[in-house]
């Protein structure tokens, strides 16, 4: 890359750094239109088949909640790192806000425990589908507005001037996290200017999501807010050869709890949930429980209607989901995890003996599956933004084409970032194809039903 390339990129990360002001503006500007898209809609009746996203106010925030905001932050994470979360996410502003004014207790240890961001994407995601979290404002008021009041009560009590939900149980911090491993910046620290400057009076820097910034690798912590960029002359914005820091940087730290959200969560679990209406195991799942009701004279799970807050249950606009059709939903995101796990941990495990003869290294090769779940997710979400657009009459031609070219791409991408990490542990080229060859097979199998799923 080009001296002067780099050096613009250094000079917005510290433009970032003498524009805090104006971004706490800009954020309360975002917060403003945030409780308003979730508030109205719910004074508001629901929307009619004559109400369209440019006249009717609830259809607005549904499309720009789930059609704009939750796809694009995705591929912008992917593509520029985790400036989503640092600059302009409302939930996290809010949760700083709150500890800037708040108890500032000692975090508990029960909050650090590491399986607080995939436990928490789990059961928001599974929630959402069973209350139709995309169509209706109730649910997406409930899971969002209760998750942004709980990030400022643990912001009012935990930290001071931090970002403590962010860090340990935002429901999406963890693939975030993950996304951003792929993202060409990253704010670079470079040891041994900081070692020389050791002996300098640099102002102390506020690292709200809590990263050690002195040992800070990758990308995947950093909220990419500017505040360290020029601190003691070592930190700076900079381009990186994107996958460098799964390849040879953080990814080889990786942890299990990782590769549990990357295979059986974003490779299993998110397909299934964002596919369910349209998926022939569940219509087979739930027309097998309907009969099997029938026939035991069982009439409550076909007509116990559950409050909407467990259940999607609209009546006025014939929306109703049963007893039989959420087990159907749960039972089919179950298969959907143990699919994906039973697919690509067995090639994982496998690869990872004939390159080091033991388990060790399973972890840092999943990594490798990060640029083929992070486009699936993106690609599957995308569904959203298509649905509701069609439902107004706008058709984006060939967009399922372009959504399988995303998917095809980013699996090529995987099988080539595989390859490289097995360079690592193994210099036999002929044991480096045959791993590759292994983990082959479960991504082609992935690709082949995901195009058929998305694009029936």
């Amino acid at each position: 890359m080009r001296v002067g390339s780099r050096g613009f990129v250094a000079a917005f990360g510290d433009m970032l750094l003498r524009r805090q002001t104006l971004i706490r503006r800009a954020q309360w500007v975002i917060i403003s239109a945030y409780v308003l898209l979730l508030a109205v809609p719910l004074l508001l009746p629901l929307p009619r088949s004559g109400d369209f996203i440019w006249n009717n106010l609830s259809r607005f925030a549904q499309f720009a909640f789930w059609g704009i905001w939750w796809p694009f932050v995705v591929l912008a994470t992917a593509l520029v790192g985790r400036f989503w979360c640092g600059l302009l996410c409302p939930e996290g502003a809010l949760s700083e806000f709150a500890s800037e004014r708040g108890a500032g207790r000692a975090i508990p240890s029960w909050m650090k425990w590491s399986g607080w961001p995939v436990v928490s994407f789990i059961a928001t995601t599974v929630y959402g589908q069973l209350t139709s979290i995309y169509q209706y404002p109730k649910p997406a008021a409930l899971l969002l507005g209760g998750s942004t009041f709980a990030a400022m009560i643990v912001g009012a009590r935990y930290g001071k001037s931090k970002r403590v939900w962010c860090r340990f149980l935002c429901p999406v911090s963890g693939v975030f996290g993950l996304v951003s491993k792929i993202a060409p910046f990253h704010f670079q620290v470079d040891p041994e200017t900081w070692r020389r400057s050791a002996t300098t009076d640099a102002p102390a820097v506020n690292c709200a999501p809590l990263v050690p910034i002195k040992t800070m690798r990758g990308a995947s912590a950093c909220h990419m807010c500017g505040r360290c960029s020029g601190h003691r002359g070592a930190i700076r914005l900079a381009w990186r050869k994107p996958a460098m820091d799964i390849v040879y940087g953080s990814g080889r730290m990786a942890t299990s709890w990782e590769t549990i959200l990357i295979v059986p969560v974003l490779l299993g679990v998110v397909p299934a949930a964002l596919h369910w209406s349209n998926s022939a195991i569940f219509q087979a799942l739930r027309q097998w429980l309907v009969e099997l009701c029938v026939g035991a004279h069982w009439i409550w799970p076909l007509s116990l209607r559950l409050p909407w807050w467990v259940l999607t249950n609209y009546p006025s606009v014939n929306d109703v989901m049963t007893v039989v059709d959420g087990l159907c939903l749960l039972a089919l995101i179950v298969v959907g995890c143990f699919s994906a796990t039973i697919l690509f941990i067995g090639p994982l495990a496998a690869s990872s003996l004939l390159l080091r003869g033991r388990l060790a290294i399973v972890h840092h090769l999943a990594q490798a599956l990060i640029p083929l779940s992070a486009a699936s997710l993106f690609a599957g979400l995308l569904s959203l933004t298509i649905t509701q657009l069609h439902a107004d009459g706008i058709v984006l031609p060939h967009s399922d084409q372009a959504r399988a070219v995303v998917v095809l791409m980013s699996a090529l991408w995987s099988l080539r970032m595989f390859f490289g990490i097995t360079g690592i542990y193994n210099k036999a080229i002929g044991r480096r194809i045959a791993a590759t060859a292994l983990i082959c097979i479960p991504i082609t199998l992935f690709c082949i039903a995901w195009i058929r799923a998305f694009s029936s």
